[in-house]
């Protein structure tokens, strides 16, 4: 199915799992897919022109986040305005608003990472630990006094999933799924 948000480039198309939720104000180039129960917000922007970008099952992308290049695991929110460069970004962990996570860095399963943070080329951010500033500094989770669980339930991507079926004309008109129920979608615009 060919798709306004989508463009394929060169050999390369998105697909789409018809069970995502992918805004009409996003852009998705190239060498993408975005898993079940996913979102992917207005104004983002998803470039695999380079090399692949992944969004795990039930993973969120906020508005006006941008990833280039990026491996996204399931269960994650991508805050507003982020930005991932040729980054990983595993299982239940959060990348708050405006925060950036360069080449090569890995943000370790279920860790934080605070608005605004700045995470340099080739960082490894251990699993369950909040990383906060510019550059970023690393602190265990649990000696922080943060609750995951509150923070996680906050931000849960089980809300954004309910979230974007509501909102219907934003992504599509018909319950805010991308999909036409078939499983997968494959979409190209080549302008």
């Amino acid at each position: 199915m060919v798709d306004s948000r989508t463009y394929a480039f060169e050999e390369s198309r998105p697909e789409i799992h018809a069970d995502a939720s992918v805004s009409r104000d996003a852009v998705v180039v190239g060498d993408v897919e975005v898993a079940a129960d996913a979102s992917v917000w207005p104004g983002v922007v998803l470039r695999g022109d380079v090399e692949p970008v992944r969004i795990g099952r039930g993973t969120h992308v906020g508005d006006n986040a941008t990833l280039h290049a990026s491996a996204v695991a399931d269960r994650v929110m991508i805050g507003h305005g982020a930005v991932l460069n040729e980054a990983t970004v595993e299982e239940g962990a959060l990348v708050g608003f405006n925060a950036t996570v360069n080449a090569d860095a890995t943000i370790g399963a279920g860790s934080i990472v605070a608005s605004g943070t700045v995470v340099p080329d080739g960082y490894e951010v251990p699993p369950e630990s909040f990383v906060r500033g510019v550059p970023a500094e690393v602190t265990p989770l649990e000696e922080t006094g943060i609750d995951p669980e509150t923070v996680f339930e906050e931000y849960s991507s089980g809300e954004y999933t309910n979230l974007a079926q509501r909102h219907g004309e934003l992504f599509d008109g018909e319950g805010g799924r991308s999909g036409d129920g078939s499983g997968r979608e494959t979409g190209g615009r080549h302008d």
